[in-house]
This record gives C-alpha cells, structure tokens and sequence, in this order.
C-alpha cells in the first residue's frame, strides 16, 4: 500500500452505520426510477420526502447501497441502476434474501466493506493489516494518518479520521446504556461477532471459525479474491488465502485451521469448480474452470438456511 496512485476514503457515510432497512429501500427506490427513468433517486430534497430521513442520511443510505453493490452509478449520466447483486438479493419474486433475514448476507456484506480498500479504507485496514488481536480507537486513528502520510493523502485530517473510525467501530459494536437502544438494534455487522468491546476503550478481534458462514459464502470471497490477487494463476496457495490482505482468511478472521478445513472439502461445496491438493507438504487450491462466476455460490448459503429452519 505505498503507491500513490491507489485511492482511499475515509468519508461517505456521514457518521451513519448501516441500517437494516436501508439496502432495501435504496434497491426499491432505484428499480422504480429505472422504470420511470427519473434521475433523482438520491437528490437532496427529493431524497428527503422519499426516504423519510434527513439530508445526511439519504447520502449514507447511497453511500452504504454502492458500497454494498445494491446498486451501480452509470459514470456518465450520473444515474444509478440495481446491480445484478442487488437483483439477486433483494429481488420480490426470486431474491434469495429480500429484507436481510439471513446471517448470509450479513457475512456477504462485511466482506464487501472489509475488502474494499479504495471505498472503505478504514474497514479494508482494519481486517487486513492490524496484527494486534485488540486495538482502540485512537490507535487505529494514528495507524490511520501514518497510511495517509505514505500515501500523501494531505486532505484526510485527523478529525475525519477519528469519525470513519468511530462510525467502523460502531458497525460492529452497539453503544452501550440509556440511549442507545437504536443502535443495539441496527448494528448489523455486529451479529457476525467479529469484533468484541473489552473496555470503554479497547476492543478485540474474534479470530478462529466462523460456523454460521456459510461455505457458498466463503466460496465467492475466495473465488474474488483470486480475481483481484493472482487472476493468472491456476492454484492458490494455503499462506495466501489465509494471511494476505484482501483474503477470506483475513476479511473474516479465520485462522489456518479453520480455512484449512474448508478447504479440504472444496471439491465438494464447490460442485468441481476447485480441488485441494496436499502432496509433499504443498497445500493449494486448484481452479478446474476458467469461466467459475462467484455469484454462482451464493444460492447454496441461502438454501442451506432455508433447509434448516424447514427441518
């Protein structure tokens, strides 16, 4: 992370944690505006009336909507447009998860924001640089404007660092005491258990394995994180899907052990896309297909879910 060029932001949210409803309404808002082919999905005062918030909170509703690719703005005409994830999701009819019930798309969710750098620094460092099993929030600040200094990021002052790292905090763990009943309830990332408070100020990873994610889940991490990594590579290292940024191993802190695991078994919850290999004490991961689409996995997570409550 010491090229210039790369992009970083520490803003957008306006001090909002997503909120559950809000990819649902922003998914509604845009597919109607498709069909009408209205422009002003998110306009400051018509977003307002629509959404039934503040001014600020229709940018965070956005914000979080892209970040989570609900939907996608067209970079010429400025409109935006649902996502074939979005579609997949959220759809009436066929959308695997229509109003967020599912822990599934919760972990979906955390991986977007954990592993995207360029849109959610905060979240993408966070994951996939602090070593330190606990951290708090002043520290993660100052680890915060060092990167930026590396990077000659001058406009990220320290204030705006300070909100992107509570409003990270916050995704994950509810405040606590009178008031803050809300924020219990809308801490969406907070059921994955990722992050635990230990003090007023300290914090701490949840390392080891994650059982409710579900292997389709894992599976479209892996299946990115490939693409975006070594995508002319047929085989992928044990050490790389555990411990480079940007990896599942990382994103969703799980450690060699329980990657491992998974993966002796990808053969299987891959249906073929991918074969373990373990010989003379090299262990990868081989790509069978060069066409494998990670949306093709999440169907399996969902239905797994659906199979057991009908049990």
């Amino acid at each position: 992370m010491n090229d210039p060029a790369v992009k970083t932001r520490f803003a957008g949210h306006e001090t909002f944690p997503l909120r559950r409803l809000w990819l649902r309404k922003a998914y509604e808002a845009v597919r109607e505006d498709e069909k009408s082919s209205q422009n002003n999905t998110f306009d400051k005062d018509f977003g307002i009336v629509r959404f039934g918030v503040g001014k600020n909170m229709v940018a965070a509703i956005r914000h979080w909507a892209q970040i989570f690719r609900v939907i996608e703005e067209d970079g010429e005409s400025g409109t935006y447009r649902v996502s074939r994830l979005g579609q997949l999701i959220f759809d009436d009819e066929t959308g695997l998860d229509p109003y967020m019930e599912s822990i599934s798309t919760i972990w979906l969710l955390h991986w977007f924001v954990a592993s995207d750098f360029e849109r959610a620094t905060t979240w993408f460092y966070a994951f996939n640089h602090l070593n330190a099993q606990t951290f708090d929030r002043d520290s993660l600040t100052e680890s915060l404007g060092l990167l930026c200094k590396r990077l000659e990021r001058a406009r990220s002052s320290t204030a705006t660092l300070k909100r992107d790292v509570e409003c990270f905090v916050r995704s994950y763990v509810a405040k606590a005491g009178a008031g803050a009943i809300d924020d219990q309830i809308e801490t969406v990332l907070g059921e994955l258990g990722l992050i635990k408070e230990v003090s007023s100020r300290s914090f701490e990873f949840r390392r080891g394995a994650k059982p409710t994610l579900h292997d389709g889940i894992f599976l479209f991490a892996l299946e990115e994180f490939w693409q975006n990594w070594a995508p002319q590579q047929s085989t992928l290292s044990v050490e790389a899907i555990v411990y480079e940024p940007g990896s599942p191993g990382r994103v969703f802190k799980l450690d060699e052990h329980a990657v491992v695991d998974r993966l002796v078994a990808i053969d299987t919850a891959s249906k073929g896309a991918y074969a373990w290999s373990d010989t003379a004490g090299v262990r990868n991961v081989a790509r069978r297909r060069d066409d494998v689409d990670p949306l093709d996995f999440l169907p399996a997570a969902f239905d797994a879910e659906t199979s057991q409550e009908a049990a």
